[in-house]
């Protein structure tokens, strides 16, 4: 399955880094792109970089698997890999669609001092960051297709930066730009799945903390 698992991450990563670029950058004449945020060292840096390792994991897994590295015996059964297939095309579509509720203010990485429109439709009516979920099930969906120990610690890692990427740089940003509006938004609809994670609203004199 190294090699079905190898197309699969090729497919992601085009459709949801490269296609979602060329429209970004089509329609507005910006990639989109901003990196890594934060200063080295620090939690928003590491989220980033946890991510960048989480990705190229997402590769070494498939490729440790045509190496000859056995899978997980729980996990190595025909049916669980048909399901991480499924999830993992899932994933790939969900991601792509919230990606375009997101319109021109899609963005890889933030930049402090840039606003965007405050997207609450589409995939963000449901959860605050569709994006990522959708992120999270492409890699569960992967670690069953190939469930060795390189794909589990991918997939281990992805967790762990998206969780630093959201807490520690996306919500901050949206509360900052958005204020009274953020906090309703983050007050009544979940983090990563409908009804978890919802946040409490702050009071205006902690706002302006």
């Amino acid at each position: 399955m190294g090699v079905v698992a190898l197309v699969l991450v090729g497919v992601y990563f085009s459709v949801a880094f490269g296609l979602r670029t060329w429209l970004q950058y089509r329609r507005t004449g910006d990639s989109g792109f901003r990196g890594l945020s934060g200063r080295v060292g620090s939690a928003e840096w590491w989220g980033g970089v946890l991510f960048i390792v989480a990705m190229i994991a997402a590769i070494g897994g498939p490729v440790a698997d045509l190496a000859g590295l056995g899978a997980v015996a729980a996990f190595d059964v025909s049916w669980v890999q048909v399901v991480g297939v499924v999830l993992t095309l899932a994933g790939i579509l969900a991601t792509f669609a919230a990606q375009v509720s997101m319109g021109n203010s899609w963005r890889i990485g933030v930049d402090a001092n840039e606003s965007t429109d405050f997207v609450t439709g589409g995939a963000f009516a449901f959860v605050r960051n569709p994006i990522f979920t959708a992120m999270g099930l492409t890699g569960l969906g992967l670690v069953l297709v190939v469930p060795n120990v390189v794909s589990i610690a991918g997939l281990l890692t992805l967790l762990v930066a998206l969780q630093m990427q959201v807490r520690g740089v996306e919500e901050p940003y949206l509360r900052h730009q958005h204020g009274a509006r953020w906090d309703e938004y983050a007050a009544r609809v979940g983090r990563f799945v409908p009804g978890l994670g919802i946040s409490r609203s702050l009071s205006p004199n902690e706002r302006r903390r």
